[in-house]
């Protein structure tokens, strides 16, 4: 049987589905959204901001809606908890 994709993204893609790194990939994701959206902050705020505190600041608010998503599910799938 072949398959429509080549053997190293297999790999890369059993790398993913494994158990054990899926808290490692889920940081590595949040940080390469935080670096698309830090441009994004520092184009909203007014005058001159450091870099450290617009990745701060987008940092923030990714945790901020993760918490509102994951106390929504909460809120309406109790019985999974």
């Amino acid at each position: 049987m072949r398959y429509l994709l080549p053997q190293d993204v297999l790999e890369t893609l059993a790398f993913i589905s494994a158990e054990r790194y899926r808290i490692p990939l889920i940081i590595f994701l949040i940080m390469c959204f935080n670096v698309l959206l830090a441009p994004v902050v520092a184009a909203a705020t007014p005058g001159r901001v450091p870099h450290w505190q617009v990745y701060t600041i987008s940092l923030l608010g990714l945790v901020t809606v993760a918490l509102c998503v994951y106390l929504f599910v909460v809120i309406f799938q109790p019985e999974k908890f």
